[in-house]
This record gives C-alpha cells, sequence and structure tokens, in this order.
C-alpha cells in the first residue's frame, strides 16, 4: 500500500525560506498524503536533542523526510532513533554520500515510496558511556563514530585500549576513532581507515596521528565491547573530548573510562537509489 503518513525534517540554513519544505509537503498532500513539517523554531532547552526533538514526531507518522546533507541525516539519525522510523535523506547539502536522492528526482523518489517500491537499509550504531570514578557522567548514541581528541594546546594524549576487558594496547596520539561500517569514509577514512561495506556489522578502531610506528586500523566485532581508559597526559587534564558523530560530546580527563559497544536501535534508512555501493564510491570519492 505504500507509506502514507510524513513528517519533515530541514536543515534550516540549507532551506532559510522553507521553499523545498513547502514543494516536498505540497507534493505529497496533492497526492492524498499527510505530511507534516518539523517547527524550526522549536526550543531544545532541556532536552537530549541537538537538532529535532522526537517527542514532537506524530505517532502515526511512517516516515521522516530528512532535507540536508550527510550531516543532516546523522544528525536526525541519531535524535530520531527511538521512534524506530524509516528516514528518507533528500540531499541540498554538499556530499549527499548517505542521502537517497535530491530536489531534481526527489518527486520520483516520492512516487517509488507512495507505490511500495523501495527497501530499507540497516545501519547499526554506536552507544558510548562515559564513566569518571565508576559513576556514569554521559551517554549517548552514534551512527558514524565515536572520536577522543585533544581540544586546546597541540599536545598529544595517552589512552589505553581495552576489547572484552582484556588489555589490548597503550597510545600515545592525537586522539582514537571508533566508526561504524557508516562511519568508515568519515573522519576514520580521513584518519587512514578503511572503506567498509556500509551496512556490515562492525567496530573499528583508528588512531589519529599516533606517535608510534603502528597506526593500522583494528577491526572489532559488532558484539566486541571497546573501552578506552584516559591516561595522565601530563597533568592537561581539561583538554580532552569525546565527541559524538562531530556534534554532542563531554569532556574527559584522567582516569575516565569510555565504553562503547553497538546500540540496540539501528538507523534506518530508506533507499531507492539502484546505485550499489560500489558505484557510489566511484562518483562521490
Amino acid at each position: 500500500m505504500g507509506l502514507n503518513n510524513f513528517y519533515i525534517v530541514a536543515n534550516k540554513n540549507k532551506d532559510p525560506q522553507h521553499e523545498m519544505t513547502e514543494e516536498i509537503a505540497t507534493y505529497l498532500r496533492e497526492h492524498g498524503k499527510s505530511c507534516i513539517c518539523q517547527d524550526v523554531d522549536e526550543s531544545l532547552a532541556g532536552t537530549p536533542y541537538r537538532y529535532t526533538n522526537a517527542d514532537n514526531v506524530p505517532k502515526d507518522t511512517e516516515c521522516i523526510i530528512v532535507l540536508g546533507g550527510d550531516g543532516t541525516l546523522i544528525q536526525a539519525a541519531r535524535d530520531l532513533n527511538k521512534t524506530g522510523l524509516p528516514l528518507l535523506g533528500v540531499n541540498i547539502g554538499t556530499l549527499g554520500f548517505l542521502t537517497d536522492t535530491d530536489m531534481s528526482s526527489v518527486n520520483d523518489t516520492l512516487d517509488a515510496i507512495m507505490q511500495d517500491n523501495y527497501e530499507i537499509d540497516h545501519r547499526m550504531m554506536l552507544y558510548g558511556t562515559v564513566y569518571r570514578n565508576g559513576e556514569k557522567i554521559y551517554e549517548n548514541t552514534a551512527l558514524n563514530d565515536i572520536v577522543i581528541n585533544r581540544c586546546g594546546t597541540l599536545r598529544v594524549i595517552d589512552f589505553d585500549i581495552y576489547v572484552n576487558g582484556e588489555y589490548l594496547n597503550a597510545y600515545s596520539a592525537d586522539g582514537v576513532i571508533v566508526a561504524t561500517a557508516t562511519g568508515s569514509t568519515a573522519y576514520s577514512l580521513s584518519a587512514g581507515g578503511p572503506i567498509v561495506q556500509p551496512n556490515a556489522q562492525m567496530m573499528m578502531m583508528t588512531p589519529i596521528c599516533p606517535h608510534t610506528l603502528n597506526k593500522r586500523s583494528i577491526v572489532f566485532d559488532a558484539a566486541d565491547e571497546i573501552m578506552i581508559e584516559m591516561g595522565d597526559n601530563k597533568q592537561l587534564e581539561e583538554e580532552r573530548v569525546a565527541t559524538y558523530d562531530g556534534e554532542m560530546f563531554c569532556r574527559v580527563i584522567t582516569g575516565d573510562k569510555i565504553v562503547i559497544r553497538k546500540a540496540e536501535q539501528t538507523s534506518q534508512l530508506i533507499k531507492t537509489n539502484k546505485l550499489s555501493f560500489l558505484e557510489r564510491i566511484r562518483t562521490k570519492m
């Protein structure tokens, strides 16, 4: 029967006059579908959300349309993951590696969805918890990656890595990236990590500019648990940060532990585009 009830989330910096948002909403309504647009001026103060309040999504929503670039889609995936709803990414940004369509072909994409001619691409997410003196001080999810890196002065940071409770190694580096397969084409790639089939179930650890001869990424099973313990860092306690998908962050100090595992939720991305993963790599990279 296809999908009937839609909710639009738009990057207001990329669609400041809401013209593209209204164009999509009008098209859906002209085809007898329900479409509600996010209030771009809604206050998120006091909520755990960065851009979108999941509590404001109507209960009968069947699909969330996200207008923006890859960054907007990633942010929406994190904010809205508890809804369990599929996301359609419409690229009005630059790269658009994760998005399924753009404004030049969005009507064809919507037609396919209304005709039930689409697939759901399930993407693994990460869940990271920061502990200080045994107490949980922060937690969040990430679609791309969780990154521990320095801020402030240009000094390396020291940390120890444990996997499933077993000691792996000590690192002195600018930081470390723990990425999903989706995140393999993001920061991890820039740091020398491999490209991975995006719906693969795995975690990948890549040190950032390590001060050792060993700078290789290590790939772990999705069921593994990675724990990063912050070292003494020459007393620069305040100059380290754990960042989730480049947006949400928590300051970390000596002795803090960041435990990273597979999230219970997945991101469900609607796919109508017939381009294969290899074709996308050829055209985007």
